[in-house]
């Protein structure tokens, strides 16, 4: 059972293992991360999670799993490392770090999704039906979708977000997230997820969720496929 600390659902979540499937809060890539990658990651969650329990959050934004471009690399959903002091400052912690040498790589839907977070200026909490980094038999720079049997196993997570953070609602990043959440037995409003020339019907989603002026950014509209 998870207690009631950030400490406690981070040593959860640590200890999880699937095949094919990359634990940032655990396993460590010896292409890509710093010595002491997944104590950094560790860091980041707990203290995002910490942040959040101390002064509440908004909502939460559920998309479906890690991908090897942000959340592997940073610890925290739809999140790249360009965006790490964007999640600092809108949840009030110090810094939170890279875990990864070399330049800092982006992310398309993180782009998209913090260039909204800016205009929604509110808390909100970011997450994945799948908390790990589902990749194909070999190829661990690859994106999968996760299987029924770890979205169940992992289902206790989300149970002790939503029970403990108590958002004011959840907001499924695509259709595959909310029947995800739907079979799970959780109640959330789904937006366009932002790939493939989704960026557009998401920003207009959003902004319908939170009562913001609608507005097509062509700058999103250009940014690159990954």
């Amino acid at each position: 059972m998870i207690g009631q600390s950030a400490w406690s659902f981070v040593d959860h979540i640590s200890s999880l293992k699937f095949e094919n499937a990359f634990n940032p809060y655990s396993d460590e890539d010896a292409d890509h991360d710093l010595p002491g990658a997944a104590a950094t990651r560790r860091d980041n969650l707990r203290k995002v999670i910490d942040a959040s329990l101390e002064t509440g959050v908004d909502s939460m934004w559920i998309a479906r799993d890690l991908g090897y471009r942000g959340g592997r690399r940073t610890g925290l959903a739809l999140t790249d490392e360009m965006h790490l002091q964007a999640y600092a400052a809108m949840m009030g912690v110090d810094e939170l770090s890279r875990s990864t040498g070399g330049p800092a790589l982006s992310e398309r839907t993180a782009r998209v999704v913090w260039d909204t977070l800016s205009a929604v200026n509110r808390k909100v909490f970011l997450w994945n039906v799948f908390p790990l980094h589902p990749h194909d038999a070999g190829a661990p720079m690859s994106n999968r979708t996760h299987k029924r049997s770890e979205r169940y196993a992992t289902r206790f997570l989300m149970e002790w977000l939503v029970d403990t953070l108590r958002p004011r609602q959840l907001v499924a990043i695509g259709r595959d997230a909310q029947s995800a959440l739907t079979e799970l037995g959780f109640e959330a409003a789904c937006v366009r997820h932002p790939s493939y020339g989704g960026q557009s019907e998401f920003i207009e989603g959003i902004s319908r969720l939170y009562s913001l002026p609608v507005k097509r950014s062509k700058s999103l509209q250009q940014i690159p496929l990954f």
